[in-house]
């Protein structure tokens, strides 16, 4: 679980994360998002929600962390979902998540 919130640290430095309903919602959108990570305590709407656009956008979702520590990893207060928008960050992060 360390690694997951140090990588997701480094992606943010980087510039590689998109967080935030409307700022996730366009990565998805357009395209851009490589990866969704939800937090698993989101309200069972907010889940259905982003569920249903990786679904559609064909983009790989996972649920992890809550939102309290989705937020502070990335040095922002509760996040409820964050895109990944780098190959490289969002490969390494689903080895991770995967295991």
């Amino acid at each position: 679980m360390n690694k997951i919130i140090s990588l997701l640290g480094l992606a943010q430095k980087a510039g590689k994360l998109s967080s935030g309903e409307v700022a996730v919602e366009k990565a998805v959108k357009t395209g851009k998002a490589k990866l969704l990570l939800i937090a698993a305590d989101s309200s069972e709407a907010t889940k259905k929600g982003y569920k249903d656009m990786a679904a559609y956008y064909q983009v790989p979702l996972y649920e992890t962390l809550s939102k309290q520590e989705l937020g502070e990893c990335i040095g922002k207060v509760q996040r409820a979902a964050v895109a990944v928008v780098d190959a490289g960050f969002s490969k390494a992060l689903i080895r991770l998540l995967s295991d």
